[in-house]
């Protein structure tokens, strides 16, 4: 991404961050997956099997995105804020 891209990311996560609007888990769920990717350069997170439910849809979430690039993750979590949330 250009420097641009990750100024208008960081932006995004901003206005997530602050917003006082409610979403339901699922779309929440996305937030978190995209953010996570978008921001994860090495490795990739696994849960452990004592964690609990909400750590297990997190993983799962992480899961369904686990071949996306870290640039298309970012674009949608942008995106997702701007659809949600309003223009960055």
């Amino acid at each position: 991404m250009t420097e641009s891209s990750d100024k208008k990311f960081f932006k995004a996560y901003e206005m997530a961050s602050n917003t006082i609007l409610k979403f339901p888990p699922d779309i929440m769920l996305h937030f978190y997956a995209y953010y996570k990717r978008a921001t994860t350069y090495n490795g990739f997170y696994a849960a452990s099997e004592s964690e609990d439910v909400r750590s297990g849809f997190k993983a799962n979430a992480l899961l369904q995105i686990e071949n996306m690039s870290q640039k298309e993750a970012k674009e949608r979590y942008i995106d997702m804020v701007e659809k949600h949330i309003g223009q960055i």
